[in-house]
Order: C-alpha cells, then sequence, then structure tokens
C-alpha cells in the first residue's frame, strides 16, 4: 500500500475530534487526498454499531463490548481504510485499536493482549504509520466534557478510577512502541498541538 494511515487517541476531551480535523484541512489544503474515518462509526454499519456501543440503554458484557468494536473495525478497515490507502490516500482516523486495548482490555479489565490479538484479526493485520497520542488526565477530560455538553455516552460516564487505566494503558502502548507514536500533552494550545502534529508528519511524507 502506497498511502499514509494517520490515528488519534487519547483520554475522552483530549481533543482528538478538533486536531484531527486541523490535519485533514492542512493536508487537504497541500494537496493531498485525505479521507477522514472514525471508530466506531466510520461506515454506515458502523453508525448503527455506535448507536448500540455508545448509547443502548442496559448492561453489556465487556467481551461482547470489545467484539462490537472488533466488529465496527473490521467493516471499516476492509469497506474503508484499507481500500483508500491502496489507492494511494491519506487516511486519518479518531481511534483504531489502541483505543480497543486501553478501553475494553484496561477499562474493562479484559486481557489486554487478548483484545490487541482481536483487534489485529479484524483488521487483518494492519498497523497505523503514526499515532497521535494526546494525553490528559481524567480529571482535566471531565473537566473539559463538562463544559461542553449536558449528556455522556456509556464511556464517558464511567468513574475516575476506570479512565486513569485507561490513560495509564495509553502512555504504556506508546512506551512499547516510541517510533509509532507522537505524545503530546492534550493541555497545550490548539495552534501548538497543530504545528507538532504537521512537523511529523511533514516527515512522513518526506521520507
Amino acid at each position: 500500500m502506497t498511502g499514509l494511515f494517520i490515528t488519534f487517541e487519547g483520554g475522552d476531551g483530549s481533543g482528538k475530534t478538533t486536531q484531527s480535523r486541523l490535519l485533514t484541512e492542512w493536508l487537504t489544503q497541500a494537496g493531498h487526498t485525505v479521507v477522514h474515518s472514525r471508530e466506531p462509526g466510520g461506515t454506515d454499519l458502523g453508525v448503527e454499531l455506535r448507536e448500540i456501543i455508545l448509547h443502548r440503554r442496559g448492561y453489556i458484557a465487556p467481551c461482547a463490548e470489545a467484539l462490537l468494536y472488533a466488529a465496527d473495525r473490521a467493516h471499516n478497515i476492509a469497506t474503508r481504510v484499507r481500500p483508500a490507502l491502496e489507492r494511494g490516500d491519506i487516511v486519518i482516523q479518531d481511534r483504531y485499536l489502541d483505543s480497543s486495548v486501553a478501553y475494553q482490555g484496561a477499562g474493562r479489565v479484559l486481557d489486554s493482549a487478548e483484545v490487541r490479538e482481536l483487534s489485529l484479526w479484524a483488521a487483518e493485520g494492519l498497523m497505523p504509520d503514526l499515532t497521535v497520542l494526546l494525553d490528559l488526565s481524567a480529571e482535566d477530560g471531565r473537566e473539559r466534557l463538562e463544559s461542553s455538553r449536558d449528556t455522556y455516552d456509556r464511556l464517558e460516564a464511567e468513574k475516575s478510577d476506570f479512565h486513569e487505566r485507561v490513560r495509564d494503558s495509553f502512555l504504556g502502548l506508546a512506551e512499547a512502541e516510541p517510533r509509532r507514536f507522537l505524545v503530546l500533552a492534550a493541555t497545550e494550545p490548539i495552534d501548538a498541538l497543530a504545528t507538532a502534529i504537521q512537523t511529523r508528519v511533514a516527515e512522513l511524507l518526506n521520507r
């Protein structure tokens, strides 16, 4: 594949959506063809799965939740991401398999290695060229969410210890794969974060 696959990760409220949008705009203005996706919800099927995963009332068993994310991922990669990469496009995606390891593995206290293997199987082994991790404490993330919305989805509504486990997992993943990850403090100014991300992406494009 000749394209470039960039994913954004981080806790709730970390600013992933903002930064992925800014990067998409920057690359598009530079003349690149960019496909933007998200998990869950990057396809028509994914939108239906997203509604179940994030907004269904009532209990969902942790293993069932992990499998629903894997189903969304399998369809997204097969029908949207991989075809775009094969065309030579740049794919920017809000969340990928690292989120499953952090949220369902560490957050739901499942076996993180098993969750990762499930995700890799669903994605047929596809890994990002770059993963941008916007690091933010659970407390700061909660404050941001409270200032921007009145309701929370199933994962956002979890208690602080859940979100601290998620954060620790993300940082552990980044430490284990420093060449793939760009870790930035989400408390930095939006423009400064965008510049740092653009610098790293420019290096990938020019390699």
